[in-house]
């Protein structure tokens, strides 16, 4: 048995890699200038799907976001698509367009499904040899879309996405790369569970054959389960795939700065990107009757007059800089009212001191009006941070 699985892995790694494998390492790495982002699925193959919506239009959605924001934010770096409409690709034929492009990252955009509908949250994998059976179903599920191209017996030799064997020989690569690899996909899980206020599921290895082929970090993300009903509303829209999108964007400027070892600190204002919450638009609330209306009016009424620092206040955050800025309209594009807190060594601006999060919604949109498009919504109790989570549970 482990003869014929050696010699297989052989014949299999023969097969997919190609001429010149990069053997880089942690010291030879030197910086992303080049990024290959990939949309699971598409064509023929539509991935798992919800009540309506199917992982390989999520999934182009969000790549497609991906890419715009490293393209506009980062002019230096190549972004380059597997593909860019709803076509269908092969598995080797991904990780051939990211090693033909000697791509420094690439990365694998995936939605989740699973037979118990209350299943939800985020988690993105390295290549690695499964830990738990759950682990292994979903590089099961991903890895069966080989069944559906004519002469996968050939081209994987004879991999059987069924067989628990057939992952051994996935171990033995990826091993070069799996530091970079499991950094990345760590911020990726920081930014979905502290900024888009999703539940972290974690990082985990698994045996996934398009990251297997590939000669470079990599991580396949699943952005959570399209058979969970709430997940799949928020998924399928347009709001939550910025969200996800912007917030994998922003892991990959964390990890390029870390890789390259440059300084995160700024001179200068620089607009950040929204800070991005759950929507609280996925169930739609019920209409207030002028009794509830009448009440919470008088609630806010009287949490002004006893002093906001006995509720959760929110206000709007839209710049940062390393120097102190005079507060007056001028320098903030008009925006009156401007206040300043210190965090990080780094003074951060903001404006408003809103009771709930309808009126904080509001004054985003008019701060992004100004100019501040990345404008994003923060929370405060008693003058210290909170995070949107804890004051909306608050308010319960």
């Amino acid at each position: 048995m482990i003869k014929r699985i050696v010699a297989g892995f052989l014949v299999f790694v023969g097969c997919f890699l190609s001429n010149e494998i990069q053997s880089q390492s942690k010291s030879d790495f030197f910086g992303v200038k080049t990024v290959c982002i990939d949309a699971g699925h598409g064509g023929h193959d539509p991935g798992c799907h919800g009540a309506s919506a199917k992982e390989k239009h999520v999934c182009l959605a969000m790549a497609l976001k991906l890419g715009k924001h490293i393209e506009e934010n980062f002019p230096d770096v190549k972004v380059v698509y597997t593909r860019t409409t709803d076509v269908y690709l092969k598995l080797w034929e991904r990780a051939a367009i990211a090693n033909k492009a000697k791509a420094d990252l690439f990365i694998c955009i995936h939605a989740n499904a699973n037979d118990n509908k209350a299943a939800f949250g985020t988690e993105t994998y390295v290549m690695g040899l499964h830990k738990s059976e759950s682990n292994l179903n979903v590089a099961k599920r991903e890895n069966s879309s080989i069944l559906l191209e004519e002469d996968y017996k050939t081209k994987y030799s004879d991999f059987d996405p069924n067989s628990p064997e057939s992952y051994i020989v996935l171990t033995m690569r990826q091993d070069a790369f799996i530091d970079q690899s499991l950094s990345f996909a760590a911020k990726i899980q920081k930014q979905f569970k502290e900024r888009v206020g999703r539940k972290d599921r974690g990082v985990k290895q698994a045996g996934f054959l398009v990251l297997h082929q590939t000669n470079m970090p990599s991580v396949l993300i699943e952005t959570g389960f399209l058979t969970n009903k709430e997940e799949e509303k928020f998924l399928a829209s347009a709001q939550g795939q910025d969200y996800m999108s912007s917030a994998v964007y922003r892991a990959f400027k964390e990890y390029k700065k870390e890789i390259e070892g440059k300084d995160t600190s700024e001179d200068e204002i620089k607009e950040e990107v929204k800070e991005d919450v759950k929507p609280k638009v996925i169930e739609k609330p019920k209409p207030k009757t002028k009794e509830e209306i009448k009440k919470e009016k008088k609630e806010q009424k009287k949490n002004k007059q006893v002093g906001v620092n006995n509720v959760p206040v929110f206000k709007v955050q839209f710049a940062t800089s390393s120097k102190k800025l005079e507060l007056l309209p001028q320098n903030f594009k008009g925006i009156k009212n401007v206040e300043i807190y210190k965090a990080g060594g780094l003074c951060r601006y903001v404006v408003g001191k809103e009771t709930n999060m309808n009126d904080a919604n509001e004054l985003q949109l008019q701060v992004r009006n100004k100019g501040y498009k990345d404008a994003f919504i923060i929370a405060f109790l008693k003058g210290e941070r909170i995070s949107i989570s804890q004051a909306l549970k608050l308010q319960e």
